[in-house]
């Protein structure tokens, strides 16, 4: 009977504190629409920034935070898939996989605004400047650009992909990977053809979360690429040969606009905070808004992929 009545406290206590965490996602969610629908409009979706932020739109911001958000999960999901594999497949147990293991812990711990830094001194001061003395000329890569920022993402999420990734590689049957390897397979045709197409969606899920995390992200991008009034696209212009057009492509040697750069100087930044609040709450809302669409995406793909191996099945 006492044993029942704790269990039942216990069950009342963990949905409370559900409820509660419900609660406050939903107010802060229902405060964040409330305050940014007046300001959503097609103008405001679809203009540059005029007048020093105060009028215009935020598209240069929505363009840039999409851009560096594929091109982290571009620079990330290799390298992290890479290290979970090795980890998982081939380490095993030893010495190495150890340290590995904890260099990855230890790595999801850091604050961001320590990426940031390593960022600048990594990236730009020592990769970026190195390349630009080998290659002669002016200061190209050894400046502030979206490459590098992205870097600084995929160096700060990579823990969540490894992580994910190891444990979707460890949720696919060793008997699986028994019974391929005594029909003569090797390791990797294992792993590339028996466990990887399993594993499928929990990566997904990796660069899901990886998403979730980067997109949102300041700190990093503070000081490696980040602008706050660029009211253009970073873009180049690639001409066609034997023609006289030219296509605009994504320039990652460029500044760039940001979401959760924008919505930070306006609230820490502006003359009249009350005047810019409409703003902030309207760019807060896009944000969370294109985040959603981003990880929509990604589960859409999990989705089908899951359907896909269990139809196989």
């Amino acid at each position: 009977m006492k044993r029942r009545l704790i269990e039942t406290i216990a069950m009342a206590g963990l949905r409370g504190i559900a409820f509660a965490i419900l609660l406050a996602t939903l107010l802060m969610l229902g405060s964040i629409a409330a305050g940014g629908v007046g300001a959503i409009s097609w103008e405001f979706l679809s203009r540059e920034p005029v007048e020093g932020m105060t009028a215009g739109g935020i598209f240069p911001a929505i363009f840039g935070t999409v851009c560096i958000t594929l091109l982290m999960i571009v620079l990330a999901l290799p390298l992290g898939v890479c290290a979970a594999i090795y980890m998982v497949e081939y380490a095993g147990e030893s010495r190495l996989a150890r340290i590995i293991r904890a260099s990855v812990n230890n790595l999801a711990g850091v604050p961001s605004i320590v990426f940031g830094l390593f960022g600048v001194g990594f990236f730009i001061l020592f990769v970026g400047r190195s390349i630009d003395r080998v290659r002669g000329g002016g200061l190209l890569f050894g400046q502030p650009a979206m490459l590098w920022a992205a870097a600084t993402l995929a160096v700060l999420v990579l823990p969540v992909i490894i992580v994910n990734t190891a444990e979707a590689l460890h949720a696919v049957p060793k008997s699986h990977r028994e019974a391929s390897f005594a029909l003569g397979a090797t390791r990797w045709q294992t792993v590339s053809r028996v466990v990887l197409p399993q594993a499928r969606a929990g990566i997904l899920t990796g660069s899901i979360l990886s998403v979730s995390r980067g997109a949102g992200e300041t700190a990093p991008i503070l000081f490696t690429g980040c602008a706050y009034f660029l009211p253009r696209l970073p873009l180049a212009h690639l001409s066609v040969p034997f023609t006289s057009l030219s296509i605009p492509i994504v320039n990652p040697l460029d500044q760039f606009m940001e979401l959760s750069y924008h919505i930070f100087i306006m609230a820490t930044q502006s003359t009249d905070a009350a005047v810019t609040r409409p703003i902030q709450y309207g760019t807060t809302l896009v944000l969370i808004a294109l985040t959603f669409l981003l990880n929509l995406s990604a589960i859409v793909l999990r989705s089908r992929y899951r359907r896909a191996l269990e139809a196989a099945r």
